[in-house]
């Protein structure tokens, strides 16, 4: 199969493309300017495979959470795309593709994974490594404060930019079943690409009108006062 996917959330800006088993990326890191980067860097992938647009089986993007404007884009992007090309879409959990990653490059079988939220929140989600190699989500995705996170009685791996805004409360909330952490972990089209070629082949793939992000947080910004 051959798909494309973006990923856009964070100020991490990528873009991947894998066919068959084999994936290439574009990556780089820009505190903005991704509706700029984005589309080159497809551009890019496309050439380097001396692939159509058109010879596309799939699309997927990094769904969210993240960046209000970031995870519109990615969304924006991949929606024209398959739009035009009438093409099915995958949503990929940004904290999914941090932990897929993650899984790719180590042998933790369990990630706890915090993404900094700003307003003293975090994104979190508890990841653990299938009999496949893919992420699966234990329990429920969730915006909240680091000291209030829900989590199973395992040990893993913390992972992920909450862990460089909120160590602490992070580690006395776990205690002992940290058995490391990470900080610099962004969610990657690489990983989306693999999510999403999973998902695809398990029949998971919805049509442009359904492929929506997803932001956890309902509202964009809080007053002053509020915070």
């Amino acid at each position: 199969m051959k798909l494309l996917a973006v990923e856009t959330a964070t100020e991490a800006c990528s873009a991947a493309l894998l066919i068959e088993e084999e994936i290439i990326e574009q990556f780089c890191l820009s505190t903005n300017g991704h509706s700029k980067l984005i589309l080159p860097m497809i551009d890019a992938l496309l050439a380097e495979a001396g692939l159509q647009p058109s010879g596309l089986d799939s699309l997927a993007f990094g769904r969210g959470p993240g960046s209000f404007t970031g995870v519109r884009i990615a969304a924006g992007v991949v929606q024209g795309i398959a739009f035009a090309l009438d093409l099915p879409v995958v949503p990929v959990s940004n904290l999914a593709a941090v932990a897929q990653d993650f899984f790719d490059h180590n042998n933790e079988n369990l990630a706890f994974v915090a993404m900094d939220a700003r307003m003293d929140e975090i994104y979190w989600g508890v990841y653990q490594r299938n009999p496949e190699g893919y992420a699966k989500l234990l329990g429920n995705e969730a915006v909240l404060r680091a000291n209030e996170i829900e989590f199973p009685d395992m040990p893993g791996a913390g992972i992920g930019s909450g862990w460089k805004a909120y160590p602490q409360e992070l580690l006395a909330r776990l205690a002992h079943r940290v058995i490391r952490y990470e900080n610099d972990n962004l969610p990657r089209a690489r990983a989306v690409a693999r999510l999403g070629a999973d998902a695809f082949k398990k029949g998971l793939a919805v049509s442009v009108e359904q492929a929506m992000p997803v932001y956890l947080r309902d509202k964009v910004a809080k007053k002053e006062s509020e915070r």
